[in-house]
């Protein structure tokens, strides 16, 4: 099912790549990408071009009439880099202007560089229907970069940006007409089976779940200093950290050095459906995160009544309904190890709360997402 004559323009920062002339990138982000595409004619992409083996967490677009602009990766990381990215803007700008000529859908994905880029120039295109993805924190009490400010500036300004819908996570009370509350979702209505209800019986074993990449940000050692302290409390607890990054060695060496091995497992990254069982089988997400949007893992976790331990960031606090479907903490060990032995201690208000995540997070179901995608086409 197509509508005749969308010409669907897609400007993003993610890094793609070709192989047996199909263009891939990060898995997750590509299988939303194809919701859209189903009810689209053409399909145009400006988007770096990468030269790099392709990894079992990337997945390609599916559309029969699709085009990549190849445009320069901008990286102002470092200052000779910065350097290059500034003689390349001028051949990056006009490859979005012109594409943005042959469009008569614009599609943004910010925030980012080519988001910020992307933000600017369709101002000179107010008759062009536009949709918005910002996939970060929305909420501007937080502390963001500047090129992030400037883009929720220029986008929620009804004279700056016309005919547009802004998608942001959460509800922030913008008085724009441009943004529109928004969500994500992983599962299909199929997928809302019955769970098991997990014992949290203080003598039981507690199973602990991390799923993230293993950086800095997502605060993976704060995770493991939380299963540390139940043990030190004499609470029989386990760990399974999901996921890959530049932190790992760094973790497995405190885990070893902490003699903590037998109570750690890392399973490096893995499939949705192994990711699925996990939340199934554990009794607590510890998620305690610097920066997010929307969660994925948050609201995943819920879906199949695994209870969330998470900072309140982004919409987090609005998806747990305040403390209602899951624990808000401040990133500290032992605050986040004590809010998990007072819900052993009070079984019956951990079934509570994984019971009401669960019947929260079934609402936000793949069926849905593609009937909002479907009515920002239109």
């Amino acid at each position: 099912m197509s509508h005749e004559g969308v010409k669907f323009l897609i400007i993003g920062h993610g890094r793609h790549k070709i192989y047996n002339d199909d263009y891939y990138g990060y898995a997750p982000y590509i299988r939303e990408m194809n919701i859209w595409l189903r009810y689209v004619d053409e399909v145009r992409i400006v988007a770096p071009l990468v030269s790099e083996p392709l990894s079992s967490l990337e997945m390609a677009y599916a559309h029969p009439n699709l085009s990549f602009v190849d445009v320069p990766l901008l990286d102002f990381q470092s200052f000779w880099k910065g350097v290059e990215s500034l003689f390349r803007l001028p051949e990056i700008l006009f490859s979005i202007f012109k594409a943005m000529r042959w469009s008569n859908h614009i599609h943004l994905r910010c925030p980012g560089n080519m988001g910020l880029l992307g933000a600017i120039l369709q101002i000179c295109f107010p008759q062009k229907r536009k949709t918005v993805k910002y996939a970060n924190n929305w909420d501007r009490s937080s502390r963001q970069p500047l090129t992030y400010r400037l883009q929720q500036y220029i986008l929620k300004n009804e004279f700056l940006t016309r005919n547009t819908k802004l998608l942001v996570y959460g509800d922030w009370g913008e008085k724009s007409r441009n943004v529109v509350p928004f969500f994500t979702a992983s599962y299909g209505e199929a997928k809302a089976m019955p769970v098991l209800p997990r014992n949290i019986e203080e003598d039981e074993s507690v199973k602990l779940i991390f799923v993230g990449t293993l950086t800095p940000n997502k605060r993976p050692l704060i995770t493991i200093k939380v299963l540390q302290e139940l043990l030190r409390q004499n609470i029989s607890a386990h760990l399974t950290m999901i996921g890959g990054g530049n932190q790992e060695e760094e973790l497995r060496e405190y885990v070893v050095e902490n003699n903590l091995d037998e109570f750690v497992r890392f399973t490096g990254k893995m499939f949705p459906d192994q990711v699925e069982l996990c939340y199934r089988n554990s009794h607590f997400l510890v998620f305690l995160s610097e920066t997010e949007g929307w969660p994925k893992v948050v609201a995943e976790a819920m879906w199949w009544g695994c209870v969330p331990v998470v900072t309140n960031v982004s919409c987090v606090k609005q998806m747990l309904g305040g403390n209602t479907r899951g624990v808000l903490v401040l990133p500290d060990f032992k605050e986040a190890a004590n809010a998990i032995v007072f819900l052993i201690k009070h079984p019956n208000q951990y079934s509570k709360k994984a019971n009401l995540a669960m019947q929260w997070a079934r609402q936000y179901n793949l069926e849905r997402f593609e009937r909002s995608i479907v009515h920002f086409i239109n």
